[in-house]
């Protein structure tokens, strides 16, 4: 499976949870780290915002990181994309107390 491909799956996996996936372009100076994005609870809904510069292989590790805070038991998943996803650690769940983006 291609990157392309890849992303495509992640962001259809984030969207049967409801999660919705924002590329934005973020200003980053030539000091900072590397801002790739990442999961966000933004007025009571979950959001991933990816940097729309960023590398597909980027995109991939942003939405991986991002799934890993929902039950993904819970739905069917192609074998090698559960294969990536279970490489990636386990995430803490956001709550409605964590610092919104």
């Amino acid at each position: 499976m291609n990157d392309a491909a890849i992303i495509g799956q992640l962001e259809e996996i984030a969207e049967r949870f409801g999660v919705k996936i924002r590329y934005e372009s973020m200003k980053e100076d030539e000091d900072s780290i590397r801002i790739t994005g990442g999961l966000c609870l933004l007025k009571g809904k979950y959001v991933v915002i990816i940097n729309s510069k960023a590398t597909a292989v980027d995109r991939i590790h942003a939405l991986a990181r991002a799934l890993k805070h929902f039950d993904l038991d819970r739905i069917y998943l192609l074998p090698a994309l559960r294969e990536m996803l279970d490489r990636i650690p386990e995430q803490e769940p956001l709550s409605l107390f964590s610092v919104p983006c």
